[in-house]
């Protein structure tokens, strides 16, 4: 099967360069059936790559050893489950994965590209085509970087998989990622093809908007769960670490949140035409960096892969298509020019302008602040770590500045708003502002930051209720409809508008649980069984912790250590937690990596109560207690949860059309079809 596989990346190697040849070089304009020819190349290239991840699957799951891949990332004893994170567990997977991918979404974009845009198809083909080129010429020219690779001898058990990556969130996170980053080159792909073919208009945003709104939801996704498994894996009892790769998963989410929102202006005003092409290159030249960055070791991180050559590769991509990409604008830079001016600072253009400067600011500062190591150690030799105190005293107040702007630009009219309309629209998100921020402050938060946060949060939700209540009764007062009724229509209806809503909910709940973790309570203890300890949590409550006993027992893989402790809670037993030691064994019995600990966590919707056991002085039961109690963390997967929701809804298709009429045509600058799902 290794034959086969190597045989499919070479065949889907050479299917990429003839159809991105074809694409830039070949005369498909007038001859039909060779335009045709380059998109079913899209299909091609699927097919081929699918046969290679076949390949891989069936070493995997068959226990071939003599494939190293095979032998680097699995065991006999490895659950099943987690034969199929192996798959791309590693470098080698992980590339032929992304390549499998990308093959899958260059041709899901030709399948479900709407015929009006075919004239840019080719060129979507040939761009993703390319990048399918790349992602293979890496592994099959790339020092070890072969999935197909086989060894001399064939061992009789293999490494088996990190500790770290035998998590259900590693099951996910990682693809979630890659599933983000790789549907970025379909936009991408799109917004080089309108440069190509100079069909500048909101054409190329009518056919790649779903596929933008895909890649932020992967994002969104991959983001959160890898917040959930650096949380229950690591032990440290936090969610995010301004770790160099979590980084490099942010740069990309935070451009394309500017994009997704800038685009509107040009749909609806034909402005920011430049603005939303550059963000699109820019983005997906960060989703390449963040590539590099993981890849190439070049910065060191629990989350990279161990240092290797393809770094090189991927420098060298990126750098090419930077050059290529902005040159290409460059030269399409007059034919971009805005359809109209902004007529004032105080409208929906200018408050979606300031949301995009602010999010692009903290793109700037979190980039400077991953690449500031290497430049450190460019410059004088030295490599400087830039921590967490940096990242949040530029990033918390740009935070807020944005929260405050997601709930004012919903409140301002297009063009110009008047002082009526400003009356009518603040006075219930500036009542829900005072009275949140009041409570708090009642309620003894004095901190100026955390309160700030709360009171936005207050504003933002009275937003929202606001759009969501005048959409509720109109429809009531129009249609005669009941409420609940009305909701749904009203949702079905404007999908785009009242998802993005939900989302702006779910941004709104990860704020209130990064002000949580401001409140966090650590200590540590040694417990003799039979013995207790107090924490006092920042709700004023206070646990009680008796250490039970220190058991041990084998499992599947692993011997384990677990520490188990009684808790109680303002004197009412809640019942038992336990942390445990983990030292994974192969099938001989033999150890196969460091031990690891697994974490008790007791979860309700104030707080967490999280403990890691450290370790046993002398072999004894006495047991060191690392003890966090960390409020409101599961409202982190709760706003994961209903940005979710938020961002299906958007997607979902359907929804009613908006009638342009004809003599409005002309105001509405920028349209190139009427838009479903905008109605004021």
């Amino acid at each position: 099967m290794t034959l086969l596989g190597s045989f499919a990346l070479w065949a889907a190697f050479l299917l990429g360069l003839w159809s991105a040849g074809l694409a830039f070089f070949g005369r498909w304009h007038d001859r039909p059936a060779l335009a045709l020819s380059i998109t079913r190349g899209s299909y091609a290239i699927c097919g081929a790559l699918l046969v290679a991840a076949a390949a891989l699957w069936k070493g995997i799951f068959t226990h071939d050893f003599n494939i190293e891949y095979v032998a680097s990332y699995t065991s006999r004893n490895l659950p099943d489950y987690y034969l199929i994170s192996a798959f791309w567990a590693g470098q080698k997977g992980s590339l032929l994965f992304w390549a499998v991918v990308l093959g899958i979404f260059g041709a899901l974009a030709q399948a479900l590209t709407s015929t009006r845009h075919k004239h840019l198809l080719p060129y979507v083909a040939g761009v993703t085509g390319l990048v399918a080129a790349f992602f293979i010429s890496v592994m099959l020219f790339g020092e070890h970087a072969n999935p197909f690779e086989r060894l001399a001898f064939t061992p009789p058990d293999g490494r088996g998989l990190n500790p770290q990556l035998q998590n259900p969130g590693m099951v996910m996170h990682p693809p979630m990622l890659y599933l983000g980053y790789i549907s970025l080159t379909v936009p991408f792909a799109f917004a080089i093809a309108a440069l190509l073919s100079r069909t500048l208009d909101a054409g190329w945003i009518i056919a790649m908007r779903k596929w933008a709104l895909a890649s932020w939801l992967f994002l969104s996704i991959g983001i959160t769960i890898g917040m959930w498994w650096a949380y229950v894996e690591l032990g440290w009892g936090g969610v995010w670490a301004w770790d160099p790769v979590e980084n490099a998963s942010f740069h990309p989410w935070l451009t394309l949140t500017a994009f997704l929102h800038s685009v509107m202006i040009q749909e609806k005003r034909g402005m920011l035409k430049r603005w939303n092409l550059s963000l699109m290159l820019g983005t997906y030249l960060l989703s390449v960096f963040g590539t590099f960055i993981t890849r190439s070791g070049v910065i060191a991180s629990v989350h990279s892969f161990t240092q290797s050559d393809v770094g090189s590769f991927f420098l060298a991509f990126l750098l090419v298509t930077a050059i290529a990409s902005f040159t290409l604008l460059y030269t399409r830079w007059p034919s971009l020019k805005a359809d109209v001016e902004l007529e004032s600072l105080v409208s929906r253009e200018a408050a979606f302008l300031f949301n995009n400067l602010a999010l692009v600011g903290i793109a700037f500062s979190v980039l400077w602040g991953t690449l500031f190591p290497i430049v450190s150690e460019a410059v004088r030799g030295v490599k400087i770590s830039v921590g967490p105190i940096f990242f949040n005293r530029v990033n918390v107040p740009l935070g807020l500045f944005l929260l405050f702007l997601t709930g004012v630009g919903p409140l301002i009219a297009w063009r110009k708003a008047s002082a009526a309309n400003l009356r009518r629209q603040f006075i219930v998100p500036t009542a829900a502002f005072l009275l949140t921020g009041g409570i708090a402050y009642a309620r003894g938060l004095h901190d100026g930051y955390p309160l700030m946060t709360l009171a936005l949060a207050g504003f933002v939700v009275g937003t929202v209720l606001q759009e969501f209540y005048r959409g509720i009764r109109a429809r009531m007062t129009m249609h005669a409809e009941s409420p609940l009724l009305a909701l749904g229509h009203l949702v079905a209806r404007n999908r785009r508008r009242y998802g993005g809503y939900i989302v702006h909910i779910g941004v709104v709940v990860y704020f209130v649980a990064f002000t949580g973790l401001a409140f966090q309570v650590k200590t540590s203890v040694t417990l003799s069984p039979g013995e207790s300890t107090t924490v006092r949590s920042p709700y004023g409550s206070i646990y009680k912790l008796t250490h039970i006993g220190v058991s041990q027992y084998a499992a599947l893989n692993r011997r384990v250590s677990a520490a188990t402790l009684d808790v109680s809670r303002d004197g009412k037993r809640l019942g038992t937690i336990t942390s445990e030691k983990r030292q994974h064994i192969d099938s001989f019995g033999n150890p196969t990596f460091e031990p690891s600990t697994e974490v008790g966590i007791r979860t309700d919707l104030r707080e967490d109560l999280y403990v890691v056991y450290g370790s046993s002085p002398d072999g004894t039961e006495r047991a060191n207690f690392t003890i966090l109690i960390n409020p409101l963390v599961v409202w982190f997967w709760i706003g994961g949860a209903i940005l979710t929701l938020g961002g299906l809804i958007t997607m979902w298709p359907g929804g009613a059309q908006v009638r342009t009429p004809r003599r409005r045509a002309a105001v509405q600058a920028g349209y190139a079809v009427p838009l479903a799902g905008v109605a004021e």
